[in-house]
């Protein structure tokens, strides 16, 4: 693991999206004089599944599309740095896609953007940037890296733009990874990256940011399920069961477990004088409990799969006090987080907190610094 910064003579390989923030990196970097290489991930084929019931015939505009493709290599050769594209459909389709649609179809949310940076872009990319001589990957990601040398730690941290914070999406890099990741927009804030941008001469300065999951159009998650299943030959399962209360009454029945997310509340088809949410969902009975909004609240969070930043661990019956992020857009909650076992931690809130759902990312924090994550069970 290294521990040494940057220096002028390396080779750094820029993780190039298309978009104005990695597009902004490279321009920074270039005019620091360092040797770069650009590269892109081509993850997903945009016209695949078009014509699938419900599915556009062309997708555009989404993250890692073609047009972004387009975009990254114009970029690269206004800079005038080598640039290569790397093809990952095969491996983003195992370990991203396939593993969305299993967690969707057991009654869990998973958040594939998490998935990709965890299992792949950077798994990839630092494989990749050996391969052709590079010391170090840059990213237009926003957060902070850092080698804590008391703690011979290297530190993940919220950056200074903290409305572009996007480290829930990244805990799960190792130490490795963090010592060979560069993130030099930490300490900007958006509208500087633009001018920078624009005052580069790079036309993709007034590009807007991508909002939608690459290969997920309109956000229309049980569309594309049937869509995928059905170019893999496989029929959607029949996952269809019970409305119930959380006191086991029967109130409605359901097409398809598939169809929730804990915290929904349209398109339950039930009519009720006062708002009905999904409190859980139960994959072996294939019920859906729904109730009332105070009943989506709690204060107990367990999580798995986990990886620490900036602490080696928990030890039996350690405690620590921290910060709880319980989706992209939740505010931490402050918690206090305790040790199962080796792979596994109870989170238990001061107060309690709206919708905790099983497949999302729990994220813990000690002021900035990411102490480490796992996965909701």
């Amino acid at each position: 693991m290294s521990t040494t910064p940057q220096t002028e003579s390396e080779t750094i390989a820029v993780a190039m999206s298309g978009g104005v923030d990695s597009s902004a990196v490279a321009a920074l970097l270039r005019s620091q004089g360092h040797t770069l290489v650009g590269l892109t991930l081509q993850l997903w084929n945009q016209r695949r599944l078009a014509g699938h019931e419900g599915m556009p015939e062309a997708v555009q505009g989404r993250c890692c599309s073609i047009d972004d493709v387009y975009d990254a290599r114009h970029v690269a050769e206004q800079l005038d740095i080598p640039y290569y594209v790397v093809n990952q459909q095969d491996r983003f389709e195992a370990e991203v896609v396939k593993p969305f649609v299993s967690e969707y179809l057991a009654g869990r949310t998973p958040i594939p953007c998490t998935l990709c940076n965890n299992h792949l872009k950077f798994d990839q990319l630092l494989i990749t940037a050996r391969q052709i001589g590079a010391d170090r990957i840059a990213t237009g990601h926003y957060a902070r890296n850092h080698f804590d040398q008391e703690r011979q730690r290297w530190i993940l941290s919220r950056p200074a733009d903290h409305s572009k914070d996007q480290t829930y999406f990244l805990f799960g890099l190792t130490q490795d990874q963090l010592s060979r990741t560069l993130f030099p927009l930490g300490e900007m804030q958006k509208p500087a990256v633009r001018v920078m941008a624009a005052e580069a001469g790079l036309a993709v300065a007034t590009k807007s940011d991508s909002q939608e999951i690459c290969f997920i159009p309109g956000g229309d998650y049980n569309t594309f399920l049937k869509a995928y299943l059905d170019e893999q030959g496989e029929a959607l399962p029949d996952t269809s069961g019970e409305l119930v209360t959380s006191t086991g009454e029967v109130i409605g029945h359901h097409e398809g477990i598939q169809s929730f997310t804990v915290g929904q509340r349209k398109g339950l088809g039930l009519t009720s004088t006062n708002p009905l949410y999904v409190l859980a969902i139960h994959p072996d009975s294939h019920q859906v409990t729904v109730g009332d909004n105070e009943d989506l609240f709690s204060r107990n969070l367990f999580a798995n799969r986990l990886n620490w930043i900036s602490i080696p661990g928990l030890a039996e019956g350690e405690t620590i006090r921290v910060s709880a992020k319980i989706r992209h857009r939740h505010t931490p909650a402050v918690a206090t987080l305790t040790r199962v076992d080796d792979n596994t931690v109870h989170a238990l809130f001061d107060e309690p907190q709206r919708a905790i759902t099983p497949g999302q990312s729990a994220v813990f924090y000690q002021e900035d610094e990411v102490v480490g994550g796992g996965w909701i069970i």
